[in-house]
Parts: C-alpha cells; structure tokens; sequence
C-alpha cells in the first residue's frame, strides 16, 4: 500500500458496489452516492456484496488512480448497514488494516482520535 499521511481523509461507500466500475463509475458514485468531490484528494472505498473485493478511488492532483484488491480467503469488513446511507469515515491506519483484511475494521475505533488545534492562552 501506499504511504498515506494521517490527515488524508477516506470514506467507504456506504452500499455495496459494482466494482466492474472504472474510473466514470466511480467517480459518480462519489458525486451523486456520496455528494463529495471526487477532485478534493480525499480517498473513497468501495466493497463489493460478496466483500472479496474493493477499490479505492483518489485523485493524485495529476489524474484519477485506481487500487484494487481481492481476498483469496475471507471477506472484507462490512462497512455498510442495512438502511444506512451515510458514508463511513476511516483513518488511512483504517485504510491499510481494512485492505488487509482486518474485520475490526468499521465495528470499533481503531486509531486515535485527531487532535484538534486551539490557541494558547497568553501569559502575563
């Protein structure tokens, strides 16, 4: 897997996908699935039913890139919920677990929480 820095933002699809989907497909599913820029840099996860394969879809500020992976054995997390229509957020330490083939992944945190920055009070 690629390095990822811990600021990059992931979602996962929130249905499975057709992942005989290129590029166009994909990238529609981002802007009508998901109403998200499929330019922003973020990258989006996409599972497919039987949760054997997925992609992720990025834009690398070049052109549009695709990874892809099967399991040999087991399955992919499930990541969606029946009824559910919202995107699930993961970090990119998610990301690589899940590719992996972690099934942790989606049913519990798995990495700190960010640190939101705030001012420092000034002394006197």
């Amino acid at each position: 897997m690629i390095a990822l820095p811990r600021s990059v933002r992931v979602y996962a699809y929130p249905k499975a996908a057709d992942l005989r989907r290129g590029y166009n497909g994909l990238f529609a599913l981002v802007q009508q699935g998901l109403g998200r820029d499929p330019l922003s840099g973020d990258l989006y996860l996409f599972t497919n039913a039987k949760r054997t394969g997925c992609k992720v879809l990025l834009w690398d500020g070049t052109g549009l890139c695709i990874y892809m992976k099967r399991l040999e054995r087991g399955r992919f997390a499930a990541l969606w919920r029946e009824g559910e229509s919202a995107a699930l957020r993961l970090t990119a330490s998610e990301l690589a677990l899940y590719i992996e083939g972690c099934t942790l992944v989606g049913k519990t945190r798995l990495s700190p929480h960010e640190i939101e920055p705030r001012a420092v009070a000034a002394s006197t």
